[in-house]
């Protein structure tokens, strides 16, 4: 295992992170981003200045077509984004925008010419490109940009505020591997666009000796003696090595990659286009995001007086703006409030309505006399399960009756159901009593016998009188321990006799009587 570290290396360690995420957050960042329909080409043009803008870009940013300017503001702040990079196209020409985020300005510039990486390294014979390149910002480059004129003079520091800017004392060679050079021609009005690769090799030795210093082994077949090796450097193809100059040649400050690259020794900055090339014309320049006031255009001059109408037509513009801002606040404010009181008042009907429901539910029918029960209904089915059975029914046994409160000295008897009324006697009479007595009521016309009455429902379920039970379930003799193979459950009495002995012959003479009658 290796060893842990350390408290101060640890410090030191959230210290660095802290600087670098500084440091991160101080260099500018870009979106490179179309608006519109541009086609193929112009959509690889912009992969390509993503590529050059690294890594300090949003490298696979998806734009869609509801997407809207304001859309890609709004996510600049939190992410820190400082330029916007707009691409579109016309029927005539390729427009590219540069915008200065929050406030402007924005430059507005033709594309008159533009070449791809690919079509840029496709046409040389040797190209130098690596991701090891684009891990660093590239170095940017202004020529001819000291003209006089105050479109030049913004020009040229949107250009420089778009890439982070180097400490000269304090920077690392061995980071800069790239560069971007705008070039601006005077005459044509017309900015030149080249991104290029660097390359540092060192100077007053053969191409022999560089090939050996790159541990590249030339052929040296046709060579007599090692020293015209070092000497001539025969025999190596002129596109090895390009020749260099006074122009290209300088002294390094400090130690460079490359073999031979050592401090205060003189070495040769090489340059190799990687691409894109681009050929720009700027048409006009604008306060804010391309909706503020025009500082410069390149076709179109204005007096001014013109100048001064515009601005004055501008500021009644923001102010019926502001107008409409404040009335549409208003509205708003004005039908949240109204929504609130709609809202107060359903609440209070709601609660008036539930109010009034439970004191419904606890004051009695007006219709009905003083002491009769609200539900009719289920007090008769008490009151008949009373006069049918003689006692008192169960709680449970009509769940769906609700009870009424009663006033005291009052008790459930006294009510009686208005609707049905039946002749006293009909019901309840005990089995065994002389069916002339005083009980006993001839039927009137119309009604039926007490023989075809049908049986009150529940009257099985509370019903004690042996005789009748006997009656409906066909006996005791159908009650045998036949069917019941438990041999303690067997009657011990001889086959024909019953198994009970309390009123068996009572219950056998009524059995036959039932079954003669039928």
């Amino acid at each position: 295992m290796g060893k842990s570290k350390t408290k101060n290396q640890k410090k030191a360690r959230v210290e660095a992170d802290h600087v670098a995420e500084e440091a991160y957050t101080t260099v500018p960042h870009s979106f490179v981003f179309h608006r519109g329909q541009v086609g193929k080409n112009v959509g690889q043009l912009i992969q390509d200045m993503r590529t050059v803008m690294q890594p300090y870009t949003a490298e696979s940013l998806k734009v869609r077509k509801k997407n809207v300017l304001k859309d890609f503001v709004a996510m600049a702040g939190p992410l820190g984004v400082t330029h916007f990079m707009i691409f579109s196209k016309s029927e005539s020409s390729v427009n590219m925008r540069l915008a200065r985020l929050p406030k402007g300005p924005t430059l507005s510039f033709r594309v008159l010419k533009y070449s791809l990486i690919k079509d840029v390294v496709s046409s040389q014979k040797k190209h130098r490109m690596h991701e090891q390149q684009f891990t660093h910002h590239p170095l940017i480059i202004l020529s001819n940009f000291g003209v006089d004129g105050m479109h030049i003079k913004l020009m040229s520091t949107m250009f420089q505020n778009m890439f982070p800017s180097i400490n000269v004392q304090k920077v690392n060679l061995n980071n800069i591997k790239r560069c971007v050079l705008f070039t601006y021609d005077p005459t044509s009005q017309e900015i030149q666009f080249r991104h290029y690769s660097l390359k540092v090799v060192p100077v007053g030795m053969s191409r022999g000796v560089k090939k050996l210093m790159q541990e590249k082994f030339p052929n040296m077949s046709k060579f007599e003696d090692i020293s015209e090796l070092l000497i001539k450097g025969t025999n190596l193809s002129e596109s090895e090595a390009e020749p260099d100059g006074e122009e290209n040649i300088t002294e390094l400050p400090q130690v460079y990659s490359g073999r031979g690259n050592i401090a205060s020794q003189k070495s040769a900055v090489r340059l190799t286009e990687i691409g894109p090339r681009m050929t720009l014309q700027l048409i006009k320049i604008q306060e804010g995001m391309s909706d503020g006031n025009v500082l410069y255009h390149s076709s179109i001059s204005k007096t001014e007086e013109e100048i001064q109408e515009i601005l004055k037509r501008k500021e009644a513009q923001l102010k019926e703006k502001e107008g409409r801002r404040k009335q549409q606040e208003q509205n708003v404010a004005t039908k949240k409030e109204q929504r609130a009181e709609h809202k107060k008042k359903s609440l209070e009907g709601i609660k008036r309505k539930h109010s009034e429901a439970e004191k419904d539910s606890e004051v009695e029918d007006p219709g009905m006399e003083d002491g009769q029960a609200a539900d009719a209904e289920s007090d008769d089915d008490e009151e008949y399960y009373r006069q049918a059975v003689g006692e008192e029914p169960d709680e449970d046994m009509f769940p769906r009756a609700k009870k009424r409160k009663l006033h005291p000295g009052t008790s459930s008897k006294e009510f009686k159901s208005p609707k049905k009324k039946r002749p006293p006697g009909q019901h309840g009479d005990k089995p065994g009593k002389d069916p002339k007595g005083k009980r006993w009521k001839k039927s009137r016309e119309g009604e039926k016998s007490f023989g075809q009455k049908k049986k009150p429902t529940g009257k099985a379920f509370g019903f004690k009188k042996h005789a009748d039970r006997d009656n409906k379930f066909g006996g005791k003799k159908k009650f045998d321990a036949n069917k019941n193979k438990d041999k303690s459950f067997k009657s011990k009495h001889p086959k024909g006799t019953s198994g009970f002995k309390k009123k068996g012959g009572e219950r056998k003479q009524g059995f036959k009587q039932r079954k003669g009658k039928g």
